[in-house]
């Protein structure tokens, strides 16, 4: 049983969904906070510091979307998008603005609660790794990764990251100069029940890359091997027609 202590937050505008689910994860030991609209989830999240967010995209006063780009400003606090079937537009949307994983409404409890469970699992593994510190840092170029710190610079400058996106990026540092296939990646950051959604590895990478390139749409860092994965170049000043030639099938 989950320690009383890990604290999710459910925001959602349908009071019968949000008794249900806070029931469910009340019953396996989470303590719940709830919020009715987004405002109110904002300010849940502000005041209390939850170790997840079940965050709707359709709620009054704000949006889910409006919340996550608003958390994001602040918090890298695990967020879970909470999507209607169908709208597959919406759970994209909500990965590109920061969001950790998307649930699709309806959804069985057995499935909700994995996917809590798989998130808390990364962030309390991730906070475990920034404790150990698998090294002090990594120099790529201008990317610096400084684990001790969970910082990360590019040219000098703080990129700010989610979760998601840093493991991704320290994943790929440990493996620099090597093509990580996309399973692997998948894996290695959201775990085995993930396989075969490799969208979200997608959306994260195209993050990424808007992050920390000077050019997203040609990138010098993080490359890509068709069909195959992503690779963190070891040298990234070898040029654009080494690195294409590098990766030509």
């Amino acid at each position: 049983m989950p320690p009383k202590q890990t604290t999710i937050l459910i925001a959602d505008d349908d009071p019968q969904f949000l008794r249900l689910v806070m029931r469910t994860l009340q019953m396996e030991g989470y303590e719940v906070l709830s919020a009715s609209d987004g405002q109110q989830a904002l300010t849940q999240i502000e005041n209390h510091s939850p170790d997840l967010v079940l965050l709707d995209v359709m709620m009054p006063k704000m949006d889910g979307f409006t919340v996550c780009q608003r958390v994001r400003e602040f918090s890298s606090v695990p967020i879970i998008i909470v999507a209607a079937r169908g709208r597959d537009q919406d759970k994209v949307r909500g990965l590109d603005l920061g969001a950790d994983d998307y649930l699709t409404k309806p959804f069985r409890v057995d499935e909700l609660l994995a996917r809590v469970r798989a998130v808390l699992r990364r962030a309390q593994l991730l906070s475990k790794e920034n404790s150990q510190g698998l090294c002090a840092s990594t120099m790529i170029g201008d990317l610096v990764i400084n684990y001790a710190q969970h910082r990360v610079t590019m040219a000098g400058r703080e990129v700010p990251l989610t979760p998601t996106e840093y493991r991704i990026i320290t994943y790929l540092a440990q493996h620099a100069g090597r093509v990580v296939t996309q399973d692997l990646l998948v894996e290695a950051v959201w775990g085995s029940e993930y396989l075969g959604e490799n969208h979200m590895l997608h959306v994260s990478i195209h993050r990424l890359r808007y992050k920390l390139e000077a050019d997203p749409l040609h990138p010098q860092y993080i490359l890509t091997k068709r069909r195959i994965g992503f690779l963190l170049v070891a040298h990234p000043n070898l040029g654009r027609e080494q690195t294409a030639d590098f990766l030509k099938e």
